[in-house]
């Protein structure tokens, strides 16, 4: 068993991380009846909370620069919400024995920073190993820089 750390170092009494408040807006059921519009607000709440929030970012073992991947024609850089959550995707890269050496960044940071250095389109996969408790930050006006956001026309990707 990987034990899971709390921010301290330590785990609870129940040997339990304390979770992020990411999780509060993700865990939210929406009834299907409500519309885009407050879906939109909740996406806008988790994107403005993610943007406060520290998550921790694994960085490659070669290059010492953040973890990414290529999917889709888009770079994703890897970014977790706990050392649970790495731990997670770490066993299921079978790559659960090596240290994973990590820094901890402002969701800000990465959307604001990070995403603009790659020079290729570039979003901010969190969570990734967590299935449908995972979330994805794509590089669309209003989540990364207009400057390097992805501009959908008539559904073909176009970097501005």
């Amino acid at each position: 068993m990987i034990p899971v750390m709390s921010e301290h170092g330590e785990a609870d009494s129940a040997g339990h991380t304390p979770r992020s408040r990411l999780y509060d807006y993700v865990d939210t059921p929406e009834p299907a009846r409500q519309g885009a519009a407050r879906g939109e607000r909740g996406f806008a709440a988790l994107l403005g909370e993610f943007r406060r929030t520290a998550v921790l970012v694994p960085l490659d073992p070669v290059t010492g620069s953040p973890l990414a991947a290529d999917f889709g024609g888009v770079r994703w850089i890897y970014a977790f919400s706990d050392e649970g959550a790495l731990a997670r995707f770490a066993v299921a890269r079978g790559e659960g024995a090596r240290e994973w050496v990590y820094q901890r960044w402002l969701g800000a940071r990465l959307l604001d920073a990070a995403v603009p250095a790659v020079g290729v389109p570039c979003g901010v996969a969190l969570d990734c190993a967590d299935g449908e408790d995972g979330m994805v930050f794509p590089p669309v006006p209003g989540i990364v820089p207009d400057a390097v956001a992805v501009d959908v026309d008539g559904g073909t990707g176009d970097v501005r």
